[in-house]
């Protein structure tokens, strides 16, 4: 089935990382009064390349619904022709169209609301800033319900922790939202978290389980329940490169934790 194609308007293009090259664009579809999604979702970007030849690329929407509008972060890769094409103001300034298609994907917060943990690398936190936005809204209800929210949020060094400002923000607004910025080649100037991920992950499963009597590793669960009769108190979701992913899954299933709990997306 051929897919609805949009054009969406660049409004704004900011470089959020010198270092890293990571750009934040915001983008409105004039086309449309609004443009529903759900958070955690993503589109796909349609461009013709220096020869003619069509180039499609996913990009995870790095906000929660707002009218006709969503927003993308994206590293400009070296040799990339997306990324570069993006970024580029000859190429795309502001007033500039993309072509659009979307928007698409699973990778959607679970209802009934849970305890939750957001665990991303590098722009892995795009779809995890539309988690928070939609679930913290400035100007809106509250749809966390007063559950446990952590963000775990991993990168090398403090000038890639991208949206580190909003994140910190966020936390001191909501007592309920826990930010866990850490660095895996931290300066001595760092007063934050180091080490990767998965460390900080295992502290927070651990930490939850005793103040809950829970014992670790979970009891298994029966395998012939039903897909709808699982109920989990908690959820992870996970984005980011294979490898750390993997890890984190590998860690959680080590605590008992059943695969559907378990909801995550790779992007290499």
């Amino acid at each position: 089935m051929e897919r609805k194609l949009y054009s969406a308007r660049l409004e704004r293009k900011e470089c959020i990382s010198e270092t890293a090259q990571c750009y934040h664009f915001d983008f409105a579809i004039d086309e449309l009064e609004s443009f529903p999604f759900s958070a955690g979702q993503f589109i796909s970007t349609v461009a013709p390349d220096q020869n003619g030849k069509q180039q499609t690329r996913a990009y995870s929407i790095a906000s929660a619904p707002r009218g006709n509008h969503f927003e993308l972060c994206v590293n400009r890769v070296e040799g990339g022709f997306f990324s570069n094409h993006l970024a580029d103001l000859t190429d795309l300034p502001p007033g500039g169209f993309v072509n659009v298609h979307g928007p698409h994907g699973h990778f959607v917060v679970k209802q009934p609301m849970t305890d939750s943990i957001f665990i991303s690398t590098g722009t892995g936190i795009a779809p995890m800033r539309g988690f928070a936005q939609w679930l913290f809204p400035e100007n809106g209800p509250d749809r966390s319900e007063g559950k446990d929210i952590w963000m775990v949020y991993g990168t090398r060094h403090e000038s890639e922790l991208y949206y580190h400002a909003e994140f910190e923000a966020l936390a001191a607004r909501k007592s309920n939202f826990h930010y866990l910025a850490t660095l895996s080649r931290a300066g001595d100037s760092w007063k934050g978290l180091r080490g990767y991920v998965q460390e900080h992950v295992a502290t927070i499963v651990e930490e939850r389980a005793s103040r809950l009597g829970q014992t670790l590793p979970l009891a298994p669960i029966d395998p012939g329940t039903l897909a709808a009769e699982l109920k989990f108190d908690i959820y992870a979701y996970i984005c980011g490169l294979n490898n750390m992913v993997s890890g984190v899954r590998e860690k959680l299933t080590g605590y008992g934790w059943h695969r559907k709990q378990i909801i995550f997306e790779r992007y290499d």
